[in-house]
């Protein structure tokens, strides 16, 4: 840090296993990821190129050595490991991957149905080159899933050799453990807590009212996803008390 200050909560240290940010690059080019590194490359520990961007993303074999060189997994969009599997392409998926050298891969089902054993076959594989991150709960606002099918796909998830399950939220922070407008479904949120670690989740949570729920829940060291370029100095100092909303969390006045 620059300066000297007590009081300030401690962070786990990079390579993280627990404290994540993790950032979706939604197609910056080369030139904006370099300026990118420059001003939060610290305080990052995966970055998801979003969605299926990877296939139109110009330059796409540089920006991603760019990231790795600053010692940051790149992983590809679920809905890109989706498009592959609703093809028949899923051989093709892996090929993809090792020619990027990628090593972190997420599993998804929240465009397309997946049988779960199915799904949980996939992640067996992909845990056998990789690590792997599975995605859970539907982009679709309509499919409201119980908090007791949360837990079961995700203990089954991780049984299968997942590293982390993520929390489906979207990159707008509307749908899965959230309602549409934005608010958390604590309900749903505490109840997963109860049966599945927290270390082991990433909760996606790209406002910032969802960021300080979390914050508050777990503490500083909350796995957090789906942050914008832009916005992660800011949740760094949110995490450690130095913004507004949570300067008082961590503070002894006694």
């Amino acid at each position: 840090m620059n300066f000297n200050l007590t009081q300030i909560p401690e962070r786990t240290k990079k390579p993280r296993t627990h404290g994540l940010t993790m950032v979706m690059d939604k197609g910056l080019s080369l030139e904006e990821a370099r300026n990118f590194l420059s001003a939060a490359g610290p305080h990052i520990d995966i970055l998801k190129l979003g969605f299926g961007t990877a296939f139109v993303t110009p330059n796409l074999r540089a920006k991603i050595e760019l990231y790795q060189a600053a010692n940051i997994p790149v992983y590809f969009g679920g809905t890109l490991f989706e498009a592959f599997v609703i093809r028949n392409q899923f051989d093709e998926y892996i090929k993809v991957v090792k020619d990027f050298g990628i090593n972190y891969m997420e599993v998804s089902d929240g465009s397309i149905t997946i049988p779960h054993a199915e799904k949980c076959g996939y992640i067996e594989k992909l845990s056998k080159i990789g690590l792997v991150l599975s995605e859970v709960g539907s982009k679709d606002a309509e499919h409201i899933i119980p908090p007791y099918k949360w837990i079961e796909l995700m203990r089954a998830e991780l049984a299968a050799g997942a590293t982390y399950v993520i929390a489906e939220a979207r990159e707008s922070g509307n749908v899965g453990i959230y309602r549409g407008s934005g608010e958390v479904r604590e309900g749903l949120v505490q109840e997963i807590l109860t049966q599945i670690p927290a270390e082991k989740i990433i909760w996606e949570a790209p406002q910032k009212a969802q960021q300080l729920y979390f914050l508050e829940l777990v503490g500083c060291n909350a796995n957090l996803g789906n942050l914008a370029p832009n916005e992660v100095i800011s949740l760094e100092a949110m995490r450690i008390g130095l913004r507004g909303d949570t300067f008082n969390l961590f503070l002894d006045r006694e």
